[in-house]
């Protein structure tokens, strides 16, 4: 479903507190990976307990997804929630619309 293409995202924990964001070429599978890895203190979505999706873009090519990831990373954290609030008003796990 979503193997095609290349995905900017953003996870978080269950508070809300830290976000992550990453990119990839399968949602569904990296969503798996920071899942099985919580609590794993080497990284960073880990040691946050950061597998809840909250937000994600669809690009066309692996150079625009990092183009993307890195322009976000670059944000302040206000202008992070305003672009996810923008679509995720509420912060709402997106996990089930990626893992059917």
């Amino acid at each position: 479903m979503f193997n095609s293409n290349y995905f900017v995202y953003i996870t978080s924990n269950t508070t809300r507190s830290t976000y992550y964001i990453g990119v990839t070429n399968d949602l569904a599978r990296r969503l798996n990976e920071h899942y099985h890895n919580s609590g794993d203190r080497k990284t960073f979505a880990g040691r946050y307990y950061c597998y809840t999706l909250i937000y994600y873009e669809r690009l066309n090519s692996p150079d625009d997804a990092i183009a993307r990831e890195k322009q976000l990373k670059g944000w302040s954290r206000s202008k992070k929630e305003a672009l996810i609030r923008k679509h995720n008003q509420l912060l709402k796990s997106l996990n089930n619309l990626v893992l059917e």
